[in-house]
């Protein structure tokens, strides 16, 4: 499966999944990941709590649920690899204009994650580069 067409056609809700150094877990809607290429994607973060606990554990997990109906999406399982703060950079990848809700002191960064694996919405299968996700439901 090719992630960035998937994400490029197909609408719905993403919800990452992080945990700090200690385990604490936290979850938060994230739009669809930037997909930089078939094993790595990257998300615009603010200077908050997903942000810190990926700074402080590596490892995080990106739910999205497709709009629609029955029980259709993707598991991604994440491992956080760099990240930059470059304003521009981050300006031109972003898919809608957030001018109403930054400021000139609201830091962004845009991090980087290897795909580990890539799941079904439901049940235990593993997506293959060859498989329609929608299509994967046991």
């Amino acid at each position: 499966m090719n992630l960035a067409d998937y994400f490029d056609r197909v609408k719905g809700i993403g919800v990452l999944g992080t945990a700090d150094s200690e385990g604490k877990v936290d979850l938060a809607i994230y739009a669809r990941p930037h997909v930089v290429d078939n094993h790595t994607v990257a998300f615009i973060m603010r200077d908050r709590r997903s942000h810190a606990h990926v700074a402080a554990n590596p490892h995080a997990a990106y739910l999205f649920i497709e709009h629609g109906e029955g029980y259709k999406g993707l598991r991604l399982y994440l491992t956080r690899t760099a990240e930059e703060d470059d304003p521009k950079k981050i300006e031109a990848i972003r898919r809608r204009s957030r001018k109403d809700e930054d400021t000139p002191q609201t830091k962004a960064f845009l991090v980087y994650f290897t795909v580990d694996e890539v799941r079904s919405l439901v049940g235990s299968s593993a997506v293959s580069s060859q498989q329609n996700p929608s299509s994967v439901v046991d």
